[in-house]
């Protein structure tokens, strides 16, 4: 069986993220946002952090960097695959046909919630009977995946009936499949979590990409309409759940399953799960009202409009709440509230850092940007994405809180979310939609998403003892350097270039230089707001710049076991 070490508080994998952070903490730069720096390193003796870098945290450094560097670019490589067949769907498929997908998954993605059942969570919050913890989990999540399959089948014709659609109802039914399969990936997932695994970043997420996108397109290019995304689902779901179990090296049998852990990891997760059905509720109480209240077609919209809003924001909520929980974990049961509250401070300020800039971006430049690479037809996903542009940021504070509240055992504090999320939300939908139909939707999406953020971020502080005026120190600067560059950028565009009035390579340049141009002014304020931010990019950016010849020339080569690579017991 994978050998998993987290009865050990000396393992590898924590005495890496220590010396890490203490880098961090004098350098002040990104790394702690990474999983890549995070990972576990190879058996040896713990290194000595002094005044100076030694040479064993200089190798650390350089490692860390190359395999954050891949990690990095593996994301990105998925999330190009994703944005791709995300275009050539839209060029395939109709809005109507992609609003039939979304409304037909509405209840599979509801019940997703109830398979996990927040005992992966609790896996990775676990640090003993870890062998039994996993066996319970597993078995618990087949018979909650196996429930939740057949209810979704038993529900799938009040589905149809509910959006009057037929094709619908069947789509509803076909993809119930997809709850049983997702069930088999809860043990490998929390395991490749809770071991900081890199190889999940690298290997699962473009491998999962790439399958939807290679079955989906090709049958869409057939003539399979919607159902070419349903098969493109099944298909990225077992290219999931193969590669999981492949780098988890985790085989049930080797455990005993017993039901007071399963009482404990319910009383963990519990608040978990009722979080995260907050959220699924949310969405699809939103799916039902475009959907029956004005059309197929502008739930496609809406679909098409959340997607593309969501792309920047996972590059950071994806690869930041990956480690940001395990690692809140570990620091949380060392009762170091001054190492808990820097590690917080410096996460949410890097997350603000990037949501605010692509916020802006995507308020300035999302209209014209999805007109000129979806078409004209998509105009209205366009203005949609505008509206929505509160998600990003809502999306990034909400992220790393969470992950603070649950590293400090205190899940409980996630009923005040939940309830929030979907009292506000469905009631600023309901009003919204009435008089701004589609754009109201929008609009009660970032609104509700910028209202959990700040209520969840409050609840964070409170529970770690943060300062107030800590926290304004730590999100405040990026917030008006991305206003500033947002005023600029749409003037840029709306008002002189208007890149979605020209032929398409001419327009794709434009919008590279729309681009630019906020960039430039958003990193000139963000230099004299907070000139400590941009210096750490820069340091990393200096650290990470290739090295090989420097090290030829010296004769000081990276020893093997410095190179990130497969390992027989790490993942």
């Amino acid at each position: 069986m994978h050998r998993h070490d987290g009865d050990n508080p000396d393992r590898p994998s924590v005495r890496a993220y220590d010396l890490i952070l203490r880098h961090i903490h004098d350098a002040d730069t990104v790394e702690i946002y990474l999983p890549t720096a995070l990972t576990r390193m190879e058996p040896g003796p713990p290194p000595q952090v002094e005044s100076g870098p030694p040479a064993g945290e200089s190798t650390l450094t350089k490692q860390v960097g190359r395999v954050a560097v891949a990690s990095a670019a593996a994301l990105a490589f998925g999330e190009l695959v994703s944005f791709g067949q995300t275009i050539a769907l839209a060029r395939l498929l109709s809005p109507a046909e992609v609003g039939i997908f979304a409304a037909g998954t509405v209840l599979t993605m509801l019940l997703t919630t109830f398979v996990e059942g927040g005992l992966r969570s609790g896996l990775v919050q676990r640090e003993t009977e870890l062998a039994d913890t996993a066996e319970t989990v597993f078995r618990a999540s087949l018979v909650n995946g196996l429930a939740m399959t057949v209810g979704a089948l038993a529900a799938a014709p009040l589905i149809g009936m509910i959006f009057h659609n037929r094709t619908i109802g069947m789509i509803a039914a076909t993809t119930s499949g997809f709850l049983l399969i997702f069930a088999l990936t809860n043990v490998p997932e929390g395991l490749l979590q809770r071991d900081f695994s890199v190889k999940r970043r690298i290997i699962v997420g473009p491998a999962v990409s790439v399958s939807f996108a290679v079955v989906s397109v090709a049958l869409a290019v057939c003539g399979f309409g919607v159902w070419s995304m349903v098969i493109g689902s099944y298909a990225s779901y077992v290219v999931w759940v193969v590669t999981v179990w492949w780098l988890a090296r985790w085989r049930p049998g080797r455990g005993r399953a017993s039901f007071r852990l399963w009482r404990e990891l319910a009383r963990y997760g519990s608040p978990v799960v009722v979080n995260m059905l907050g959220a699924r509720v949310q969405s699809t109480v939103e799916a039902a009202v475009v959907g029956r209240g004005l059309s197929s077609a502008a739930l496609g919209h809406y679909r098409y409009g959340q997607r593309i809003a969501q792309i920047p924001v996972r590059f950071i909520v994806e690869v930041g709440a990956f480690s940001l929980f395990p690692a809140f974990a570990r620091i949380a049961e060392e009762r170091d509230p001054e190492r808990m509250e820097a590690a917080y401070l410096r996460a949410i300020r890097l997350t603000t850092v990037g949501a605010a800039a692509l916020s802006g971006l995507i308020i300035a430049l999302g209209e014209p940007a999805v007109v000129v690479v979806f078409g004209e037809r998509w105009r209205e996903a366009g203005a949609l994405m505008v509206a929505m542009a509160g998600l990003g940021l809502g999306k990034a504070w909400m992220s790393v809180s969470e992950e603070a509240i649950k590293g400090v055992g205190r899940t409980k504090l996630l009923n005040w979310q939940t309830a929030t999320e979907i009292v506000l939300g469905i009631g600023l939908l309901l009003v919204l939609v009435k008089y701004y139909g589609l754009i109201g939707v929008g609009l009660a999406t970032s609104g509700t998403m910028l209202v959990v953020a700040a209520l969840v971020t409050t609840l964070a502080r409170s529970a770690m003892g943060i300062p107030l005026l800590a926290l304004v120190r730590a999100v405040g600067p990026p917030l008006p350097a991305a206003a500033l560059a947002l005023a600029a950028t749409w003037y840029l565009e709306h008002q002189v270039l208007q890149a979605d009035s020209r032929p398409i390579l001419l327009a794709i340049g434009v919008l590279i230089l729309d681009t630019v141009a906020f960039t430039v002014i958003y990193l000139l304020v963000l230099s004299v707001l907070a000139p400590d931010v941009v210096r750490g990019f820069a340091r990393l950016a200096a650290r990470l710049a290739p090295r090989r010849r420097r090290n030829d020339a010296d004769g000081t080569a990276i020893p093997r076991n410095a190179e990130p690579g497969p390992s027989r017991e790490t993942n």
